[in-house]
Formats: C-alpha cells, structure tokens, sequence
C-alpha cells in the first residue's frame, strides 16, 4: 500500500486528487498539502521517522506552477535527499514533461486527471517502491570553502561564489539566492546563511531578505517607509532593521 502526499495550491484540485488517490485500492493512505513549503517541511518530517515510520510517504503527486516554490523546484531539491519518495507531476501545462522526466519523475499525467490514466501513474509508482532504485548522490549541505556555496542545476552540482550573491530571499526553510545571472534554492535558512555571511557584508534588512552591502545601489526614504535598490530590483527594509542599515551604509567604505 502506497503512502502518498498530493500538492496543490488550488484547492478543488487537491481535493478531486485526493478522491481519485483514496479511491484506488493500492494507495494506504494519502494527505495533501497547499503549497510546496508545506509540502517540504511534510516530508521531512517523513524523512525523519524512517521508511517504516508512522508518517512514511511514498510517493508525492505534484503541480508544477504554484507561488513561490513551485514544483520543479521542490522535484530538485528531493534530489539532493538520500532516500526521497517518488514524484509524479500532476500539471495542466505540457511543456514541462522533457524537465520533469530529467528529475527522474515516475509519470507526467495531465489535468484534468482521468482515473485511469492516474492509476497508471500510481501502477508504475508501486512497481518502483517494491523495486530497487537508483539512490541519487547527495548534494552537499556545507560549504567546501567560505567563499563559494554548491547549489544544484539540472542534477549537476556547481559552486556560485558568494560575493557574486546580491541578496538571500527566505522561502520556509531554504533561501533563493540571487545573482546578476539568475537565482538559485539551496537547502539552508536564511538565518544560517545571515550568521554565516555576517563578516562578508551581508546585512538582515528584512525578515524575507538578506542583503550584501555592496550590492546595494541607492537608499529609498518615502512617507515614512525605507527601502533599497538592489540591482534592478527594490527591497523594503523593516523598521526594526532600518536604523542599522543606515548606519551600516554611512560607514561603508566609497571608491
């Protein structure tokens, strides 16, 4: 009997795939969860009690567009985890079947779901549960030295050096890192990454943000509010946070 977790941010959707998940006799049990975040902080804690353990999950049946951590990304960082349950995406899109059968998904079923067509993603789920497979290699949690940080793309891990970093974006328990050529999820909160860059620059300015001084091109004050502009991109700083960073910015070395 499969233990499974459906995700989905639309909830008749959640619940027309629960139906069809509880209908089908080879699923023991199934649980949803509204959004990836959610979702994410579900299995660890299945992770955490072991295979054989009380909240066990199997296989995870997933959307694709979602806010914030959408599907692709939570795929990837099941990668990075010794013994992940299986995926199957469940999506109304088409166009991402080539990236999710690269994060080794089990089946791509389209919406709206046919009960037929899901019980052939929950046959070869169950097929590969009772079967041996692939265990994929770790991606590592710790930095290798303090000026670069590992993030995963594609199933390759590569090394981004942290002063091209303009700023850390909370999202649950792992972080968004941005860079002038694109951004990247890593399994770490935002407040370890805010310890462990504190003597490089990097400045809490917000409970979502954490910012590299550097990086920071102008200081906004309007009617009462502060906010920063970080390359392209305007940051509100929190009242609590908006004293120091002033400070921060006035002892700021200038070229």
């Amino acid at each position: 009997m499969l233990r499974a977790l459906a995700v989905d941010d639309e909830r008749p959707s959640l619940e027309e795939l629960l139906y069809l998940l509880n209908a089908d006799p080879r699923i023991g049990s199934a649980e949803g969860a509204g959004d990836a975040t959610e979702a994410l902080r579900r299995i660890n804690r299945a992770l955490q009690s072991g295979p054989g353990g009380p909240e066990a999950i199997d296989v995870v049946f997933l959307d694709i567009h979602m806010p914030g951590l959408d599907g692709l990304d939570l795929a990837r960082l099941l990668t990075g985890f010794a013994k992940p349950p299986l995926v199957v995406f469940v999506t109304a899109h088409e166009d991402f079947a080539v990236q999710a059968f690269d994060l080794k998904a089990v089946d791509y079923v389209l919406k709206p779901v046919r009960k037929e067509r899901l019980a052939e993603a929950i046959r070869r789920a169950a097929e590969l549960r009772d079967s041996a497979p692939l265990v994929p290699v770790p991606i590592p949690v710790h930095e290798p030295d303090p000026d670069h940080i590992p993030v995963e793309l594609g199933g390759v891990t590569r090394f981004v050096a942290v002063d091209d970093i303009t700023h850390a974006e909370a999202q649950g328990d792992y972080a968004r890192l941005h860079t002038d050529r694109g951004s990247h999820l890593v399994r770490i909160p935002l407040s370890t990454l805010e310890e462990r860059w504190r003597a490089r620059g990097f400045v809490r300015i917000h409970r979502r943000h954490l910012v590299a001084l550097r990086h920071i091109g102008e200081l906004r004050l309007d009617a009462g509010t502060v906010s920063v502009l970080v390359g392209s991109e305007e940051l509100q700083v929190s009242r609590r946070h908006a004293r120091e960073l002033r400070d921060l910015l006035m002892r700021r070395p200038t070229s």
